[in-house]
C-alpha cells in the first residue's frame, strides 16, 4: 500500500488508528508556534529580503519547480538570488554547504542539485536555513534568499510567504500527520502572502489563488554532467512504448503527463529521494526510458542506455511575477532604510 492511499479517507482504518497522534501533533505544534510568537524561540531576520515557498502538507505540491522559475525571473530583473535548502536525505545536514554543479546528490540532495544546475543560482543546503542563507549572504553577494519547503522552519524570519497546493490532492482527507496529510491546519493560508494552486482546478481555495501549470520545453538524453546532451521534443516519443521512471512524492503526474502527449507508459515509481543504482533500470528490453529532472541528477553517471529527461517548467502568470517584486522592491526599500 502506497503510503498517499490512506491520508485522502476519512474513514480508512489506518487513518482512525492514528486520529490520537494526529491530536498530539496539533498540540505540539500550537506550543512550538506560540513559542516563537511570545520569544521562547528566536527567529533570525536577515538583512535582505526572503521569500518562503513552501506548502501545509506532506509531500510534493510543486514547490521546487516554482523556487525554480522565481528565481529565473527574479535574476532576469537584476536580482542576485540565492535558494536555501533542507538537502533531505545527505549524509550530513548540520553544517551549511555550498552546492556546486558537480555536487553529488547524496550530498548536497537532489532538489537542492536539480535547482543549481537549472537556475545557475547559488543554492546551500542545511537543516538551519539560517545557517544556509548567511553562507549565501556572505560568500555569494545575494541580494534575496528563496528557502525551498521552508514554511514550517520558523527560525528562519520571513518577508514573503508562498504557499503551494495540490490541485488534486489539495488537503487529502483534512487530517494532521500522521492521520493525514497536513503539516498546519488550512487556516493557516490567511497568513500567507501568495496562495498558488498546482493544476487547474475549479475550487477556489482562496481569493487570493493564482494558477501555476508545467509546460515541458525539452527532453534530453540522460548524460554526464557537463557533457553534451542530445535534445528533441516529447510529441518526438508519441504512440511509443517507453518506461516512465519516476522517485517523486506524486509520480502520478508525471506518468499522466506523458499519456496525455499520447506515449504508452510502462510506469516504474519509486519512493521519495531514491538512490538509484544502474540494476533499478535493467527492464529486459531496449525501450526508451523517460524520468524527471530530479530523478536525473541521480542517475547521469550510471551509463544508462536510451534514457531521456523530461525537462517541465512551471508557468506562473505575470501578475504574480509583478507582485512579488513589488512586494520585494517594497521590502529592500525598509531593510536599506533600517542598516
Amino acid at each position: 500500500m502506497r503510503y498517499y492511499n490512506y491520508l485522502d479517507h476519512k474513514s480508512h482504518w489506518l487513518t482512525l488508528l492514528l486520529l490520537p497522534l494526529s491530536g498530539i501533533f496539533l498540540a505540539l505544534s500550537i506550543m512550538r508556534r506560540l513559542g516563537y510568537k511570545v520569544g521562547i524561540f528566536k527567529s533570525t531576520r536577515l538583512p535582505v529580503p526572503v521569500v518562503v515557498v513552501g506548502n501545509i502538507t506532506a509531500g510534493g505540491a510543486g514547490k521546487s519547480p516554482l523556487v525554480m522559475q522565481l528565481a529565473l525571473q527574479l535574476l532576469a530583473q537584476g536580482y542576485r538570488p540565492g535558494i536555501v535548502s533542507r538537502g533531505y536525505g545527505t549524509a550530513q545536514q548540520s553544517l551549511a554547504m555550498l552546492v556546486e554543479l558537480d555536487s553529488q546528490a547524496g550530498t548536497v540532495g537532489d532538489e537542492p542539485l536539480m535547482l543549481a544546475r537549472n537556475t545557475g543560482c547559488p543554492v546551500a543546503v542545511c537543516a538551519d536555513r539560517v545557517q544556509a542563507a548567511e553562507l549565501l549572504i556572505a560568500s555569494k553577494e545575494c541580494d534575496v534568499i528563496i528557502a525551498d519547503d521552508g514554511l514550517q522552519h520558523y527560525r528562519l524570519a520571513r518577508d514573503i510567504e508562498i504557499i503551494v497546493i495540490d490541485s488534486q490532492r489539495q488537503f487529502g482527507n483534512g487530517f494532521l500527520l500522521p492521520a493525514g496529510p497536513l503539516r498546519e491546519l488550512p487556516s493557516r493560508l490567511a497568513k500567507a502572502h501568495f496562495i498558488v494552486m498546482n493544476g487547474s482546478s475549479d475550487q477556489v481555495i482562496d481569493s487570493r489563488q493564482t494558477t501555476m501549470l508545467f509546460e515541458v520545453s525539452l527532453v534530453k538524453s540522460l548524460q554526464p554532467y557537463g557533457t553534451n546532451a542530445e535534445a528533441t521534443l516529447l510529441p518526438w516519443f508519441q504512440g511509443q512504448t517507453v518506461h516512465a521512471v519516476a522517485g517523486i512524492a506524486n509520480p502520478d503526474r508525471f506518468f499522466n503527463l506523458l499519456r496525455a502527449h499520447g506515449i504508452q507508459v510502462i510506469q516504474h515509481d519509486f519512493v521519495d529521494h531514491q538512490r538509484y543504482q544502474r540494476e533499478h533500470f535493467e527492464f529486459g528490453d531496449d525501450l526508451p526510458i523517460l524520468m524527471t529532472d530530479k530523478d536525473a541528477v541521480k542517475c547521469d553517471k550510471l551509463a544508462i542506455n536510451n534514457a531521456w529527461v523530461v525537462k517541465i517548467t512551471a508557468v506562473l502568470s505575470k501578475t504574480f511575477i509583478d507582485d512579488i517584486t513589488k512586494m520585494l522592491s517594497s521590502v529592500k526599500r525598509k531593510k536599506n532604510a533600517h542598516c
